[in-house]
């Protein structure tokens, strides 16, 4: 297929405002800190499973045991930073994954 001039600059043009758009969408997406108190984050479970390299299941099983704090917005879970932040000071290390007594491995 062969594409004159014209017709290669419209098509970038169309690119370059679907990129614009995309991005604008994205940077919203990362704003999120205006809509909880304190300006938190808050992650869902595709940035959790990202972060802590672990499936959607493992987080399913943090949540079960109400060891990993949680809520929904129409069917979709979310998360706050401040809770994932404490999460990880009581069960995890730098090193790996540290289990404390009342949390056996086989818990989770």
């Amino acid at each position: 297929m062969y594409l004159d001039n014209d017709d290669f600059l419209s098509w970038m043009e169309k690119l370059s405002s679907k990129l614009n758009e995309i991005g604008k969408d994205l940077k919203s997406l990362v704003n999120t800190s205006d809509i909880l108190e304190d300006n938190e984050k808050i992650l869902d479970n595709q940035d959790l499973c990202f972060l802590f390299k672990v499936s959607k299941r493992t987080l399913q099983r943090y949540r079960d045991k109400g060891i990993l704090p949680y809520f929904k917005v129409e069917e979709r879970v979310y998360y706050k930073a401040s809770d994932i932040r404490e999460f990880v000071k009581k069960y995890g290390s730098s090193s790996r994954v540290r289990w404390d007594e009342d949390v056996s491995e086989d818990d989770v």
